[in-house]
């Protein structure tokens, strides 16, 4: 186990993994691989992350408040057990109005892989 990584094979409540640091911005990794990543955000009010364009999809579920994530210059407000795809290669901030814990999930895709494993679905 990476030691920044949850204890594998042991059930656990996802919002309770993490708490809140008052003005900061808190990442806990559940998964982290080659592959892609899953991690869980807290945020305290005010915070947000920095302006991001990334190579890959990114699905974000919030699971505990409220926040506004922008895509592209548009904003989505999210609530609790809410989600949103945020598509590769666009610019991207996540923001606290208030704070909020979340789950982000990036899967790293190889194009390469993808084209041959479409050529042996095709014979």
């Amino acid at each position: 186990m990476d030691y920044n990584e949850v204890e594998k094979a042991k059930a656990l409540i996802i919002v309770e993994i993490i708490e809140y640091v008052p003005n900061s911005v808190v990442i806990k990794t559940i998964i982290k691989k080659t592959t892609g990543n899953i991690s869980v955000v807290s945020f305290d009010a005010g915070e947000a992350l920095a302006e991001k364009i990334i190579p890959f999809d990114s699905f974000v579920q919030i699971i505990e408040g409220k926040a506004e994530i922008v895509i592209d210059g548009v904003s989505n407000f999210l609530n609790t057990g809410q989600s949103i795809i945020i598509p590769a290669h666009t610019s991207n901030v996540v923001k606290a109005n208030e704070r909020f814990k979340m789950i982000s999930t990036i899967i790293k895709s190889d194009t390469n892989k993808q084209q041959w494993f479409a050529y042996f679905k095709a014979i």
